[in-house]
């Protein structure tokens, strides 16, 4: 029987223009695909050699998940040649890839956890290992089938987290989100019915309560710039932070792993971890200037503009996980200090730099300028985020009524 499993870049891109990575089963040069859920542009593709190219982002990751998908598909191929099972590309696909109601919610939470260490998003397998260690601390064990998960399931266990675990409305309603994602995963794989679905109209709810997003005046941002007399880490967290403001608040993952070599033509030309987004900015005045205080430090034009990742395993996800986190809390607490300081009373992090953004632009910059500084897939995200810091029409309405 002459078939063959192999991943290719399917031709179709989707809504954003990327294009969809999947296993194609051959039997007879007859083929059917299955997709390995993930899509990426068309030059970080190596057509020759079958393998997400490194100028992607997270190529390890998705490469290391392509082995695991092509093992798995070839060991099912040898399965049905061992059973000496006749069948078209279509059956065969379907035999490998087949349901099987014997699945459990922990065998998908556990495959779910597989993909993201393969994936290498450290971050993520960290937060949803935690939540599913909720589920089976409440379920006394890990047998739970997801016909056992419905309303009256969710609405107890919603109380445990709530009061016997001291969670907040927010994380509650985070590990809901998890079983909702797995509940779907199995519908799709017919492991259960879409009847006995317990999310949505009617039913089970998620619903987060609102939050206060709250950032930085211009007036507050002068005083950070005014303030004097730091120590080296001080100031070196303060220009982190800056930096970040200055980019709209670029996320703290992303600013550690900016390098010299994506700076040049005086623009800051790089990829965003989130959703490995390109983007290309004028580099601010402001930002030339902290830039100047490490031009020292650069070894070469691959190094790191700022010293935290220098010394990461950069092939060990874990490590660099670390790595930002162990950052990330070192540049709040002086941060805090350097606050108290400039005389703002307000908490300052390292995420309050894109609220202070967000604050500032208010309703002065098109919706669709600031959903590219933000790099927001969606325009509604964007839309729905900078709604936190508008509040003028209301302060109008308000002061109308009231002054008589």
């Amino acid at each position: 029987m002459s078939t063959s499993a192999k991943i290719i870049l399917r031709k179709k891109p989707n809504a954003k223009g990327l294009f969809p990575l999947a296993i194609r089963i051959t039997k007879d040069r007859r083929s059917t695909y299955k997709h390995i859920g993930h899509y990426i542009e068309l030059e970080d593709w190596d057509s020759k050699n079958l393998k997400v190219k490194k100028s992607h982002s997270e190529a390890e990751s998705l490469n290391n998940l392509i082995a695991s998908k092509l093992s798995e598909a070839r060991k099912g191929l040898i399965a049905l040649q061992t059973d000496n099972k006749a069948a078209s590309a279509r059956q065969i696909k379907k035999e490998i890839y087949k349901p099987t109601s014997s699945l459990t919610f922990f065998d998908f939470a556990d495959e779910h956890l597989e993909a993201l260490e393969a994936e290498k998003k450290i971050n993520r397998h960290s937060t949803d290992s935690a939540w599913v260690s909720y589920i089976e601390k409440y379920c006394s064990g890990r047998h739970l089938t997801f016909q056992e998960i419905d309303e009256r399931f969710l609405k107890k266990f919603k109380i445990h987290l709530k009061g016997s675990c001291s969670l907040t409305e927010t994380t509650a309603m985070n590990v809901m989100v998890l079983i909702r994602l797995l509940f779907n995963r199995a519908i799709r794989d017919k492991v259960v019915s879409k009847e006995i679905y317990p999310f949505g109209k009617d039913k089970f709810k998620i619903k987060f309560p609102e939050t206060t997003k709250t950032g930085l005046s211009s007036k507050e941002i002068k005083a950070l710039e005014s303030v004097t007399e730091l120590t080296d880490m001080e100031r070196h967290s303060l220009n982190v932070w800056l930096f970040s403001f200055y980019f709209a608040g670029m996320r703290v993952s992303d600013v550690l792993f900016i390098r010299w070599s994506e700076i040049y033509d005086g623009r800051l030309n790089y990829r965003m971890g989130k959703n490995s987004k390109l983007l290309s900015l004028k580099i601010p005045a402001k930002v030339e200037k902290i830039l100047l205080q490490y031009v020292e430090e650069r070894v070469n034009d691959d190094d790191f503009v700022f010293s935290e990742m220098k010394k990461a395993d950069l092939s060990d996800a874990k490590d660099i996980y670390r790595k930002k986190k162990v950052a990330n809390k070192k540049f709040n607490d002086h941060l805090k200090k350097i606050a108290k300081r400039a005389g703002i009373q307000k908490k300052v992090t390292m995420h309050i730099a894109r609220h202070s953004f967000g604050n500032i632009a208010g309703d002065n910059i098109h919706p669709l300028m600031l959903q590219k500084l933000y790099r927001h897939t969606d325009l509604k995200t964007t839309i729905n985020y900078q709604a936190n810091f508008i509040h003028k029409d209301a302060d109008d309405a308000l002061e109308n009524v009231i002054n008589f």
